[in-house]
């Protein structure tokens, strides 16, 4: 049977849509792109957090202090 959701869940989230999943400012998540900790890629002028690092930066992973 195929259970395939008619609404997939996205592989990367724009800034804005990661700031509004994480709760996390849109300076930080900037900082935490620099710094290595959160995963992102360009495609064109956007810049696309990945799914991954979102679900990671929600669940307080990468918000630890080093």
């Amino acid at each position: 049977m195929n259970t395939a959701s008619p609404h997939p869940e996205p592989l990367a989230f724009s800034i804005a849509d990661a700031v509004r999943v994480s709760s996390i400012g849109r300076t930080r998540i900037y900082a935490l792109i620099n710094e290595g900790r959160l995963e992102a890629r360009k495609i064109g002028k956007r810049t696309l957090s990945l799914l991954p690092a979102c679900a990671a930066s929600s669940k307080g992973r990468i918000m630890r202090s080093t």
